[in-house]
């Protein structure tokens, strides 16, 4: 790629949100930096496939608002931004690209790292995501920290969100069984990496580019939603062969993770809890719906992601 499609693909990733489909329609007819010009008012843009006069016009109004995501100059300053940080920007192509993201129907525009980026991103047949409440109980921390620890000794890297409850939980546990030839461990977050969210998980944070990365589809300063948090489950799900929700409400993000997973033929699987614990139901919902493979250990993880 040349200097000015990474460019345009960091601008992206400020300009267009994930959902946009004919944000997606422009790039994949016209490359990433036509897109971007014509995205600007730089370059006219008709209509195509299936893509109406209509459908442009209130595109380009709908991305117009935001100058500073139009600006080359702010794509630039975020690059530069990354880079001081330790990272950088991933983009379809390069060496380290994960190619599971290529899965997605709605893939990232790019990807923004912190950390070892030299150890690389895992295949997905080498990465398990671990995913479940925040207000996690104490069966989930420690089905949790037995399955994290488990699979990190084995080799396989354990894929989360950083978030308080099982995503803390996994992440402490693989980097603890830590077997030092990959990246124990990957954070895919929902907002800028210059800023760790949740700021308490700050230092796990720092703990896991020690070993691994950060990664997440938004550019420096970009702040995390409810919608990216929903957003980021499909690249988590995305990275992984397997998706395991530990513990999880009958309403739980973790269950939206799990649905990404299955959409693109991952496996998905899930632990049981008590039939008297809230922090199970969504566990039990995708067992009885026949959307998860039941496991309670590492091994049985790891079998699932060979298979």
């Amino acid at each position: 790629m040349t200097d000015e499609n990474r460019i345009a693909r960091a601008a992206l990733t400020r300009m267009f949100a994930p959902t946009d489909l004919v944000a997606r329609a422009l790039v994949a007819r016209h490359g990433a930096h036509a897109a971007y010009r014509m995205a600007l008012g730089a370059r006219p843009v008709f209509p195509f496939w299936d893509v109406t006069a209509e459908e442009l016009a209130d595109g380009l109004s709908r991305w117009a608002p935001h100058p500073r995501e139009l600006d080359t100059h702010a794509a630039e300053a975020d690059l530069a931004t990354i880079e001081r940080l330790g990272g950088g920007f991933l983009i379809p192509g390069d060496e380290h690209w994960p190619t599971g993201l290529d899965d997605l129907p709605d893939a990232p525009y790019g990807l923004w790292y912190r950390g070892d980026i030299g150890k690389g991103i895992p295949a997905p047949s080498r990465c398990t995501a671990l995913t479940g409440s925040r207000d996690s109980t104490s069966y989930g921390a420690a089905v949790t920290g037995d399955i994290a620890y488990g699979l990190a000794q084995r080799g396989i890297c354990v894929i989360s969100g950083l978030a308080y409850g099982i995503d803390a939980h996994a992440h402490r546990a693989a980097l603890a069984g830590s077997q030092g030839d990959g990246p124990a461990t990957i954070a895919v977050l929902a907002g800028g990496l210059d800023r760790d969210y949740p700021s308490g998980n700050a230092d796990l944070a720092a703990a896991i580019r020690a070993n691994g990365l950060t990664l997440s589809e938004l550019p420096p300063g970009a702040a995390p939603t409810r919608a990216r948090f929903l957003q980021r489950g499909r690249i988590i799900a995305a990275l992984a062969g397997v998706t395991c929700v530990v513990e999880a409400r009958w309403r739980s993000g973790a269950l939206n993770t799990a649905h990404h997973a299955e959409t693109i033929a991952r496996h998905v699987a899930a632990v049981p809890g008590s039939v008297h614990s809230a922090n199970s139901a969504g566990c039990h919902r995708l067992l009885k719906e026949g959307t998860a493979a039941l496991v309670t250990d590492a091994a049985e993880l790891t079998e699932l992601l060979a298979s």
